[in-house]
């Protein structure tokens, strides 16, 4: 009977044993579907056992689930838990918690969160379960948020640090069973044994090089070759002195007497010759100024040197004038764009198109995510899907860049949540040194990456600018406009505004830099623009006489010149800038004018140092002509209301798709693609506090033959036709009394252009009348002989 009982309990023992073997095998397979889903994110079922993970251990539910993965394999394996003993299992539970507190601490602040952290965490997570997505962080789970709001209350956010990191050290030791004492000594053993070696090292290294001497000291050759190149340098520097004193004597003498051999035996008159035994004799420097000193006389100059003053105390407006722009508040969009990054891949694969997105970067205005196609994909595919994108992102629109310039991506710009302002006084304290310096180099705002896009008024050399009202067109001129007066002096850049909106460039009336005052007249713009033309020619004939190419090269000239006293003083050339507020309304009044000097400016002005700004909100074909944009080959476009207009300023899409306010497309001269910047924005009390106090320095002094007069050019209308047949069109449509375009072409042999220009000349000077259809032009003077 005792022997049967023994069996019987013997059995049952192992029955049991088999019966709990058999339950943590069960429970091993449980986890390992549970680690596997969870990590894989499998289907609706997998999402909502992450984001249960994630309820607990936050951002860490990889690490959690690798974890169970673990525990269930040895489970099924052995048909029991892994039993890791108390000190291993507190030293594991110990550098977990330290890292869940971590990634909470990260969490909260993201999302500058300094209070309430449980319900923050929940709003989170439970709108993850919600969506069954796994897209936004959410710290250290539960356990982590509890963590962090006991200890950031009591040790603040570095203390809570500290003991995190310090919780993971402790727990790393106590997993591993390492000891504190055992490691110093073993990084004492470590450090004993390289000081050692160190040590040896140099030794041998030392014993090494005396050996190298003594062999040396013993050997007279190499004793004589060493010191032979040492005597050599010596022997070779005063030859060097000798030649720079040379130079320098050879260069100091043909300043001061070629000047006096040209005073007291002027040169010859030139006569072309072929004799070969006497070269013609070159010309000298001294001679170039000379002539440029005559022209500098004779050239009319405008305003008289005499009444030019300009105040040596002139101090440039500080930035204390400007205002600083407050921060937005961006965190959602930060937390949004790991959520577009899943949305966009998903909506590329649903319609069968295979993308990386491969970086994403928030701007002040739009965040661009930057997609890498696979092998194979179009990307005119990429492109076509964009109003599917917009869609799928629930956003206002977005812009396609394909290819971005320089990377093998395609760039996706969606609008952000809160847009983010540029302020003008961060542009200006953040501009480069080299753009600082430069008068003409004005910041224009940012771009996506955060960097100050600035430009170069000199290198454009002439700027068109087009938006609708509202776009931000007005704000991008004042800053343009206030740069200038911030970092140039009167005497370096003159303004010659043009407004005939008559209330966006006023506010500029009376500064210093003004050459003339705010046109607001049309009638007179065009006018304004001749005199431009004018000055241009002036230019030119100076630096022809110089025998200079620039403007640069001139004022360079003018300094030399004038370091000599017994010259007599050059004034230097100042940039000019023509700024056009509304192209449209001068084009209405006197468009062939108007076109003709903007032409010319744009072919001619920029050697001379002069620069234009065209700005208009309305970019037609008929406003900005082939021959306007063919001459001003920098634009930038703000949001326009069709895909025609944006053709029609920048020569593709793209500007119908901006936000407005400030989002503009620059494509500067040999730019294939345009950037999107956010512009700088100035508000009219920056702009008035910069006026003022530069009126405060020094009072505005015109050029009064550069001003616009209403009857400059009625007096010699008639003298203004260059075309030499001219007066013998007058006379055959007097003798015939019929005009027409083909008649002239039959009569002079010349092209249809060249006679419509003649017909439209005699219509404008009263010799026939408009045009009637198919019929000739009606002559409005009688024929010759029958003259009252």
């Amino acid at each position: 009977m005792p022997r049967k009982k023994r069996q019987a309990n013997r059995k049952n023992k192992n029955k049991k044993k088999t019966e709990e073997s058999l339950s943590w095998v069960v429970t091993g397979i449980v986890l390992i579907l549970v680690a596997i889903l969870a990590l894989l994110r499998f289907g609706w079922l997998g999402k909502e056992l992450a984001n249960l993970l994630r309820l607990l251990i936050g951002d860490s539910y990889l690490l959690g689930g690798a974890f169970l993965a673990i525990l269930g394999l040895v489970m099924l394996i052995y048909g029991q838990p892994p039993r890791f003993g108390f000190k291993r299992t507190s030293g594991l539970t110990l550098a977990y918690l330290g890292l869940l507190y971590i990634l909470a601490s990260r969490f909260f602040n993201v999302r500058s969160v300094h209070s309430e952290f449980l319900p923050a965490f929940k709003n989170v997570i439970f709108e993850e379960l919600a969506r069954a997505n796994v897209t936004v962080s959410v710290g250290g789970g539960w356990i982590g948020s509890f963590l962090y709001g006991i200890f950031y209350q009591l040790l603040g956010q570095i203390g809570g640090l500290c003991l995190a990191v310090l919780n993971i050290i402790s727990g790393i030791l106590m997993f591993f069973d390492v000891k504190f004492r055992s490691l110093v000594a073993a990084f004492q053993k470590i450090s004993r044994s390289f000081i050692r070696q160190s040590k040896d090292g140099a030794g041998q290294l030392k014993e090494k090089y005396s050996e190298y001497r003594e062999k040396q000291k013993k050997d007279p050759n190499n004793r004589e070759k060493l010191t032979d190149s040492w005597r050599d340098s010596e022997e070779v520097k005063p030859e060097k002195k000798t030649r720079q004193e040379k130079a320098e004597k050879q260069a100091a003498k043909p300043s001061l007497p070629e000047i006096q051999v040209a005073e007291q035996h002027p040169d010859p008159p030139v006569t072309h010759s072929l004799e070969l035994d006497e070269p013609p004799k070159p010309r000298s420097q001294a001679e170039d100024d000379q002539k440029m000193i005559l022209a500098d006389q004779q050239v009319d100059h405008g305003l008289d040197k005499s009444t030019v003053s300009y105040d040596d105390n002139y101090q440039f407006p500080p930035l204390s004038l400007l205002k600083a722009v407050q921060a937005s508040d961006q965190s959602s969009d930060k937390d949004k764009i790991k959520q577009n990054t899943a949305i966009l891949e998903e909506t590329f694969k649903s319609f069968g198109v295979e993308v990386n997105v491969k970086k994403a970067i928030l701007g002040p205005t739009i965040t661009r995510y930057e997609v890498q196609p696979a092998v194979g994909v179009k990307v005119s595919r990429i492109v076509n899907l964009a109003d599917d994108l917009a869609l799928a992102l629930a956003a206002k629109d977005i812009r396609i860049e394909a290819p971005i310039p320089g990377k093998p991506y395609i760039g996706i710009e969606v609008p952000n949540q809160k847009a983010q302002s540029v302020a003008f006084k961060d542009a200006m304290e953040h501009q480069d040194q080299k753009a600082k310096d430069h008068p003409l180099m004005v910041p224009l705002g940012k771009d996506v990456i955060g960097q100050i896009i600035s430009a170069d008024l000199t290198k454009m050399p002439h700027l068109l600018v087009a938006g609708s009202t509202g776009s931000g067109k007005s704000v991008a001129i004042n800053t343009i406009l206030t740069s200038i007066l911030m970092k140039a002096r009167p005497d370096e850049v003159k303004l010659v505004l043009i407004d005939p909106k008559m209330v966006e460039l006023s506010v500029y009336s009376g500064v210093p830099h003004l050459m003339i005052p705010v046109v607001t007249d049309s009638r007179l713009a065009s006018k304004a623009l001749k005199k431009v033309v004018d000055e241009m020619e002036r230019r030119y004939k100076l630096f022809a006489a110089g025998s200079v190419r620039n403007m640069g090269e001139y004022n360079r000239k003018v300094a030399e010149n004038n370091k000599d006293t017994s010259r007599p003083v050059m004034e230097p050339l100042p940039y000019i800038l023509v700024v056009v507020d509304e192209l449209s309304d001068l084009m209405m009044v006197g468009g062939h004018d108007v076109e003709n000097s903007i032409v010319r400016l744009g072919q001619m002005a920029r050697a001379a140092g002069i620069h234009m700004i065209l700005a208009t909100q309305r970019p037609s074909v008929d406003v900005i002509t082939g021959l306007i944009k063919a001459n001003v080959p920098s634009r930038i476009s703000f949001a326009v209301s069709s895909g025609v207009d944006s053709r029609t300023i920048l020569d593709q899409v793209g500007a119908e798709k901006l936000l407005g306010r400030g989002d503009m497309l620059y494509l500067p001269i040999g730019a294939s693609k345009p950037d999107r910047i956010q512009g700088a924005y100035i508000d009219v009390d920056e702009v008035e506090a910069v006026v003022d106090w530069v009126k405060g320095q020094q009072s505005a002094e015109y050029d009064e033959k550069m001003i616009p007069q209403a009857g400059d050019d009625d007096e010699s209308s008639d003298d203004d036709v260059d075309d030499e047949y001219y007066q013998q069109a007058v006379d055959l449509v007097r003798r015939q009394q019929s005009a027409s375009t083909s008649m002239l072409q039959r009569r002079f042999r010349i092209g249809y252009n060249r006679a419509a220009r003649l017909i439209d000349e005699l219509e404008e000077h009263g010799v026939v009348g408009p045009p009637e259809g198919s019929k000739p032009r009606k002559v409005l003077l009688p024929p010759e002989g029958q003259e009252e």
